[in-house]
């Protein structure tokens, strides 16, 4: 992990932790447009003291960002490591996985992907870069069980991990959508192109 600039500054890690769950509590409560007014109010703050806490609002942002990641990747991980005997049951497992992650959190992946996203550079150069990193590491996985050679197992590992964020991103605005039927599409599409 990164020592952000308030912490150099002497903040303690602790008390950062203790403002990024309030920021999560309002933004679970409130939603992607949650208010840093109403998070430093959560937090028994006022908003500049809570950017103190994190350089400045892009801080706060960044610092989510890598907390709710990290858990998403560690989710992940396991399931990108399964053997490659049955690919279907891995893609079915790691969608699976991703799904259940933003569908029981989706007020904190709206906030990271759409309003962080949208409103700070630094945070969506920061996402995008997390997501490409997961595809590389999809690709590295790809190309290692023998699935395609090192070029294309890149080009797939990118190629699902987008596919799966976007469909996962248009799924959570439809809520109607049969979440087994979204799973097996996916995983259609995945075992399609690691057959060909």
């Amino acid at each position: 992990m990164t020592v952000g600039t308030a912490e150099r500054g002497g903040r303690s890690p602790e008390r950062r932790r203790e403002l990024l769950d309030a920021a999560d509590r309002v933004i679970r409560r409130e939603g992607p447009e949650a208010s840093m007014a109403a998070i430093a109010s959560e937090a028994g703050i006022t908003k500049p003291i809570l950017y103190r806490h994190f350089g400045d609002k892009s801080g706060l942002y960044q610092a989510l960002a890598e907390r709710h990641t990290r858990v998403v990747i560690e989710l992940l991980r396991p399931e990108f490591a399964k053997a490659m005997a049955d690919p279907r049951a891995r893609a079915r497992a790691t969608i699976s996985a991703y799904l259940d992650t933003i569908s029981a959190n989706p007020n904190l992946y709206r906030f990271l992907f759409h309003r962080a996203s949208a409103e700070d550079s630094r945070t969506h150069t920061q996402m995008a870069a997390i997501v490409r990193s997961v595809g590389v590491e999809l690709g590295s996985v790809l190309a290692e069980g023998g699935v395609a050679d090192p070029a294309r197992a890149q080009v797939l590992g990118h190629a699902f991990v987008g596919m799966v964020q976007a469909i996962g991103d248009w799924w959570l605005e439809n809520p109607g959508l049969d979440r087994d039927t979204v799973v097996d599409s996916l995983v259609d599409v995945i075992a399609g192109a690691l057959e060909a």
